[in-house]
Order: structure tokens, then C-alpha cells, then sequence
């Protein structure tokens, strides 16, 4: 029910009240002086976590300060109000204006009814305009006077989407509120249709379980994984507005090249069956054959001197020390390391049974010893994963050594370089490449690991991606999103168990969103058209939206001619505009289009511009007001089968929020049926 119009004038000071305190928290925290610290390094952690804080308490007077409150009649916080918001301000005497969005009594907000009120006698919604206050909605829950319809939160959901992604904390819905307050410990699979905000869901989440576990995290570090460079930059302002700068996002790609030797980058490519091979999960075992394959075979007993005497531990002695360390499951250069302890152990055992009473020094002393040290070097090469793997890839004995079984002779010849670089200095590596590099470096050396780590449009990652995210994720939990009617490369999964198998969290919890919130109903149907060719076992998303958007199919002669008649029709409405095309189309219709204001995605421009010219490939998890969808024919054919084409296209229709446009001159996939 419609709250009494006197309160907008309270809630507009208590908000600009709530702004000059978060000021005044800011300057206290500018006035700390980190030079008052013991030491440097002191000096130094105390400066980043002032810098961090200040970051944190940084206000944008566009973003509304809160927008909700709850009164509590019942329960301990009965008789008391609260203002949700992004984060926690507090005035000078230590009383909330503003209660954190995460915090356990801002729950309600998101969970309550009238059914089950949780001692919430009133919720109130906010409706903002650039900063402003403006309106006001209230539920009395304690009537039973809970209303199905919010037009604040509806507002809020249609509003047009311009620039980078934002965060939800306004609309988020009680099965999305599961998700984002699951515990630190569980791991989490989302199977999202379009528009279901599972990107939101579980950038909602990194940030709840860095409220949660704040210290825990800030030492163990959160890693947000997103498909591509563009995607990142979309959602980058997500978590920072919510007052988070402590998680860490990159790409697959950005993760497994970072330890490659500086200045080096992928440059090279594989088609798509070799990069299907070299993503397969058996590759793992073919690495690890090869990382171990060099461990020598002892053919004398090693003599050490000490003192006066001598001590000999004979070869057979020697190879139960080997076969003790490769069934250890330690890293290759971990029991490396170990291997002159162990072998000086046994000189230490001799010594005892001589009669002498050695030490742990004396033990570290005969590790140290020139004839130890020689022998560990011929039995334990060093191991170096370019070299490892250009072998490999450019001989094809060596491959076959230690594919034995495991790939065929076909796929052995397959996976070989057709004409091999002179030396690992000089090859172009792959993505696929470097991804079997990180997984030898792990061979060889332990990957840190992470405390929570977010991986989106998990769908198509390949079984060796997924395990280079298992080895970053292996002492905590992860949130993997995606839909399996997206998988869009030729090596993505194929379900869901097989993924999480693969990244190391078989018994993940899977959770399914089917309620759009973003995509219009007459969109998302159109789109759902394909999900019987593409995904048939998922459920068909069903849009919650009152607005069934728009949607044409305009057929022309030719669309390149076409396309800045058309654009200008859609410019004329308000908010975001993506123009979607075929790979193949990218560059003639950014000449087609030349003087128009727009922007070709990835490109150097600042990112104002109001229009993208999107190559189909990069539109994942991008949204956009209106989308301009050319040629979907072309994007079909753009890939390298019609299932996977399909999918793209699901992708490509489902990226508008208020209306779509597809121009085309050739015929529509009959997939989609009669318009």
C-alpha cells in the first residue's frame, strides 16, 4: 500500500543525513597516519589497509545510500528501524543509519510475507531518481497486507541498462537470496537460463561471503573467472559498488599464462579438434607420465664419506626410496627435495648401527654432500614445463612413451605439432597450450589455492580448464554459473556432473533459476524455440516481467545497406543499444556504420559511446535496452556444427531487455519456426 507522502520529507533527510556521515568516516579515516607504525612493514600493511578502507567508503551521490527499511514489532530487534543499504554507516555515536545489505537483520527484506513475516511489522521500498529520493512503497506484513506487486521493484527491473553491469541488491528474489547467503563451505552450481541473474547471483555472493568471513577471505583471497576480457569490464564496477575491492577477476586465459616467462602470451591457435583433444581430461595423465618418466633408475650404491669412514646404501636400497617418494602423491619437486633427506637417512641409519650417535644435522650435512647432491641430479632431473611439453608436442617417440594407452595412435598424431619450433623460446603456444602448461607447472610445484572462487559461463570450459580452476579452488568452495544451453565451444560440458567431477567438487549442490527478470516474455518465447534442438532435459525459462518487450523480424534485400536505417529506428528509444552480428559481418558493417556513434566491442574506445557493434562470439553475458540482431543465419554458420550454432544464436536472441530487432535477408534457422 501507498505510504503516507508526509514521510518523503523524513527519508530525504535521514538520507542526506546518512551522506554526511559516510563523509565524515571517509575524512576519519584520510586522517589516520600510518607513519606512527613500529616498523616499515607495519608502515606498509597499515597505508593498504587505510588506501582499501577509503575505497570502500567511497560514495557515488548517483547510487542511492539505501533502499529499503524494515520495522520490527516481534523478535529481539522488535520496536526497531532499519535502512538497508550497500554498506554500514554509522553516525558518531555508534548507531546504525544504514545496516549493511548482508548483515543478518536485513534478511527480512528479502524473505519476508505475510505468511511468515520474521517479526517485521513494515517493509518499505525506495524508488530513486540519479541520487534522488522520490518515492515511497510500504508492505504492512503484520496485517497480512504483503503486496504481490511492487511497482518501485518493478521499476527498478525495467529500468534501462546503460553502461557496465550493476549490482541487484534492490531486486534481489528469494530463491536468488538462497543462493547469495549459501555458506562459505558449500559449493554451489548455477544452471541459469537468460536473464535469471546468475552473473549477479554469484557476484552477490564473492561479496556476501566477504562480509561474512571477512578475515578469513582477506588472507585466502576471493578469484572471479569470467569468458573473455569484454565480459570482465562489463561486470568490473559490481562488486567495488557494493563496497568490495578485496576479489581478484580474470580470465582462464589471464590465470594459466601468468607464470609463463615474461613477455610471453598465447599467439598461437588449434583447430578445433586438437583444442577438443588437448582440453580432454586424459591429457592430465599423459603429463603426469611424462613429469615422472625422467626419474633415474639407481645402477651403483652411493658411497658418502665421513670422516674416516665410509658409508655405502646400495642401488636396491635406493629404488625403494624412489618408489616410496612416487607413491607419496607429493609434488614432482617436492620429493625431489625430499629425496636427499631420505637418502641421507639411510647413511644416518648405518651410522647408528656402527655405533655412532648422529643428529638431524649430521643428517642435513650428508643431504648437502657433494656425492648426494650428485646422485639426487642424476636421479631427479629437473623438470621445466616448456621444455616438457614442446618434446612432446614436436617428437613424436616421446609422446608415444608415455600416451601409451591412454591416446591412440590417431590422436597421438593429431595432437603433434605439423611443423615444430625449433625450441620452446620460439612457439607460438595455443590457449590449449598453455593450459597443459599450468597443469605441469602444478606437477611440479604446488598452485595456491583460494578461499572462494566464482567461475561464470562455466559451460565452456574444457575438462583441463576446469581442472587448472580445481587446483586454484582446492582448499575452498567455488560458485560455478553457466547454462548448459549456452555452451557455445566444441570442448564445454556436456552436464553438469561431468564439470563439477572435473573441477574437483563432485557433490555440489546444483540449483536451477528459470525466473527471468531481465529478458522480455516475448523474447525469451521466441528464444525457447530452440532449447528442444540445443538443451532439451533443461526446464524452459518463464519470464516474471509484466512487460512482454517487443519483438520484430524485418526482412530486407540486404542488410549491410539496411543496417543504419534500422539502427537509427532503434536509437530513437531510450537506453542501451547492441548491434549483434556474425564474426564474419564484424568488419563490414563497422564500415557500414561509419559516422554513427557507436563502438565496436573490445575496441579502444572510452566505452561512452551508446551504441556496440558486438561480434556474436563476444556477447555472452552481455545485456543490452535494445538489441539489433543481423543475420542469425550467419551466426549459425558461423559455427563449426549446427547444435553448437544453434546455441549461439540462443545466446545472441537472449541478450535484450526491452526490445529485439532481427534484420536479416536470408531465412531464419527453421529451429526457430514461423515468426
Amino acid at each position: 500500500m501507498p505510504a503516507d507522502p508526509d514521510d518523503l520529507i523524513r527519508e530525504r533527510e535521514h538520507l542526506a543525513e546518512s551522506r554526511r556521515q559516510l563523509h565524515r568516516m571517509r575524512e576519519r579515516t584520510a586522517s589516520l597516519d600510518a607513519s606512527a607504525a613500529a616498523d616499515w612493514v607495519s608502515r606498509e600493511v597499515l597505508e593498504s589497509s587505510i588506501a582499501r578502507r577509503m575505497k570502500e567508503l567511497a560514495d557515488d551521490p548517483a547510487v542511492p545510500m539505501f533502499f529499503g527499511r524494515l520495522d520490527y514489532t516481534h523478535g529481539e530487534h522488535g520496536g526497531e528501524s532499519f535502512h538497508v543499504g550497500r554498506r554500514h554507516v554509522t553516525g558518531p555515536d555508534g548507531d546504525a543509519l544504514v545496516v549493511d545489505w548482508r548483515a543478518p537483520v536485513s534478511r527480512p527484506f528479502y524473505r519476508a510475507s505475510s505468511a511468515e513475516p520474521m517479526g517485521v511489522g513494515r517493509r518499505r521500498r525506495y524508488g530513486f531518481n540519479a541520487g534522488l529520493l522520490t518515492a515511497l512503497e510500504d508492505e504492512h506484513l503484520d496485517r497480512g497486507e504483503g503486496t504481490a506487486h511492487s511497482d518501485i521493484l518493478e521499476s527498478e527491473i525495467e529500468r534501462p541498462r546503460v553502461g557496465p553491469m550493476r549490482d541487484i541488491v534492490a531486486t534481489i528474489q528469494p530463491e536468488q537470496d538462497d543462493i547469495v547467503r549459501a555458506d562459505l563451505a558449500s559449493s554451489l552450481c548455477v544452471q541459469g537460463a537468460p536473464g535469471t541473474g546468475k552473473t549477479a547471483v554469484g557476484l552477490h555472493r564473492a561479496a556476501f561471503l566477504l562480509y561474512a568471513h571477512r578475515e578469513r577471505l582477506a588472507r585466502q583471497g576471493v578469484l572471479v573467472v569470467g569468458p573473455n576480457d569484454s565480459f570482465l569490464r562489463y561486470i568490473a564496477d559490481v562488486l567495488p559498488a557494493l563496497g568490495e575491492v578485496e576479489a581478484t577477476q580474470a580470465t582462464i586465459t589471464e590465470l594459466v599464462t601468468a607464470a609463463l616467462p615474461e613477455g610471453r602470451r598465447v599467439r598461437g591457435s588449434d583447430d578445433a579438434a586438437v583444442a577438443v583433444l588437448k582440453g580432454d581430461a586424459r591429457m592430465a595423465e599423459v603429463l603426469r607420465r611424462a613429469v615422472w618418466s625422467g626419474v633415474g633408475t639407481p645402477s651403483e650404491a652411493l658411497v658418502v664419506p665421513r670422516g674416516s669412514r665410509r658409508w655405502r646404501v646400495p642401488a636396491y636400497e635406493q629404488e625403494e626410496v624412489l618408489a616410496g617418494l612416487r607413491t607419496r602423491g607429493v609434488r614432482y619437486g617436492a620429493a625431489g627435495a625430499m629425496l636427499a633427506q631420505s637418502l641421507a637417512h639411510r647413511v644416518l641409519l648405518r651410522m647408528e648401527a656402527g655405533g655412532e650417535s648422529p643428529d638431524d644435522r649430521v643428517q642435513d650435512a650428508v643431504a648437502r654432500s657433494a656425492p648426494v647432491k650428485k646422485l639426487v641430479k642424476q636421479l631427479w632431473p629437473a623438470v621445466v614445463p616448456e621444455r616438457t611439453l614442446h618434446a612432446l608436442l614436436s617428437d613424436a617417440e616421446t609422446l608415444a612413451a608415455v600416451s601409451d594407452g591412454v591416446l591412440s595412435a590417431g590422436e597421438q598424431a593429431l595432437v603433434l605439432w605439423a611443423q615444430p619450433p625449433r625450441g620452446p623460446g620460439t612457439a607460438r603456444w595455443s590457449e590449449a597450450d598453455v593450459v597443459l602448461l599450468d597443469e605441469l607447472r602444478d606437477l611440479i610445484e604446488r598452485t595456491p589455492s583460494v578461499g572462494h572462487l566464482v567461475a561464470d559461463e562455466a559451460q565452456d570450459l574444457s575438462p583441463m580448464m576446469l581442472r587448472a580452476l580445481a587446483r586454484r579452488s582446492s582448499t575452498g568452495s567455488v560458485t560455478v554459473l553457466g547454462d548448459l544451453a549456452q555452451a557455445t565451444t566444441p570442448w564445454g560440458a556436456r552436464s553438469w556432473h561431468e564439470a563439477l567431477t572435473h573441477l574437483g567438487k563432485p557433490d555440489a549442490v546444483v540449483q536451477q533459476l528459470t525466473r527471468g527478470y531481465r529478458v522480455p516474455a516475448q523474447v525469451i518465447e521466441y528464444a525457447a524455440r530452440l532449447l528442444p534442438h540445443i538443451a532439451p532435459d533443461l526446464e524452459p525459462p518463464v519470464s516474471v516481467r509484466r512487460s512482454r518487450g517487443e519483438l520484430e523480424l524485418d526482412r530486407v534485400p540486404d542488410v549491410v545497406a539496411a543496417l543504419p536505417a534500422a539502427l537509427t529506428r532503434v536509437v530513437a528509444r531510450e537506453g542501451s543499444v547492441g548491434v549483434i552480428t556474425p564474426d564474419a559481418l564484424v568488419t563490414t558493417l563497422d564500415r557500414a556504420l561509419t559516422g554513427s556513434e557507436h563502438r565496436l566491442l573490445g575496441g579502444s574506445d572510452d566505452g561512452s559511446a551508446r551504441v556496440e557493434l558486438v561480434p556474436a562470439s563476444l556477447a555472452k553475458g552481455l545485456e543490452f535496452d535494445h538489441v539489433l540482431l543481423v543475420e542469425p543465419a550467419g551466426v549459425v554458420a558461423g559455427e563449426p556444427d549446427l547444435v553448437t550454432g544453434l546455441r549461439r544464436l540462443y545466446v545472441c536472441l537472449t541478450r535484450a531487455v526491452t526490445s529485439l530487432t532481427i534484420l536479416h535477408t536470408d531465412d531464419v534457422p527453421a529451429q526457430l519456426g514461423a515468426p
